[in-house]
């Protein structure tokens, strides 16, 4: 495994890059700076383990992060990925000692890890700031719970429908955008195996609901995705 690259820690990295900072004081946010070093990680790069203590906070400055659960016999299942803006492990940080996932960088991400300790003041000195990272929490919950009701309701069409508008209303805002995970990882988030999730991009491909070359990916029915979404 690649060693991440650390960076030197300056006030350019560093600022306007906290989130919900509109809710911290200025010496709230002087010290998350003082006490918070600028990490990149390139593809494929471990940035923690499940089953490894937690540590630090970490902010996804820029790049992909791919989370996911390792079984016993090593199977994968992705379980979400992870963007800029968002702090990352935050459930196994306030919630276990232990997080109980794995995450990766899929290209290059920069990561602004936090000091546990003055952060942990902040939260407990600022209610405004410790709420907003509490909505963060549950609005995180409750999209992988939406996605683990759709691999248990849906039929396949449906499945891959959400996959495609996960990607595109989620992750990249657009409806021209590239899959960042291989077939292989695509079929683990949707739940599915990889010959299923390649016969029915095909057949979205061939109905001319979306453009499909290699990686890249065009919505043309936007209408007809949604409505596999929502009728399952």
């Amino acid at each position: 495994m690649k060693e991440p690259k650390h960076m030197n820690k300056t006030e350019e990295n560093l600022s306007n890059t906290i989130p919900f900072q509109n809710l911290l004081s200025e010496d709230e946010t002087e010290q998350i700076k003082l006490h918070s070093n600028i990490v990149t990680y390139h593809e494929n790069d471990v940035i923690f383990k499940q089953d490894t203590r937690t540590s630090h906070f970490m902010f996804i400055q820029s790049g992909l992060i791919k989370i996911y659960r390792e079984n016993r016999n090593n199977k994968i299942k992705i379980v979400k990925l992870g963007i800029p803006g968002e702090l990352l492990g935050l459930n196994s940080v306030l919630g276990e000692e232990i997080f109980s996932y794995s995450a990766a960088a899929l290209g290059k991400t920069i990561i602004q890890i936090i000091d546990y300790n003055v952060m942990e003041s902040v939260l407990l000195n600022n209610g405004q700031f410790a709420r907003a990272l509490m909505g963060s929490i549950c609005s995180d919950n409750l999209g992988i719970f939406k996605r683990l009701i759709s691999q248990s309701q849906k039929q396949l069409p449906g499945r891959i429908a959400d996959i495609i508008l996960y990607f595109s209303e989620d992750i990249y805002h657009s409806k021209n955008f590239s899959f960042p995970l291989t077939r292989t990882e695509l079929a683990e988030l949707a739940g599915t195996t990889k010959e299923s999730l390649i016969r029915t991009l095909t057949e979205f491909k061939n109905d001319k609901i979306i453009v499909l070359e290699g990686k890249k990916v065009e919505i043309v029915s936007e209408d007809i995705i949604k409505t596999l979404s929502r009728i399952g």
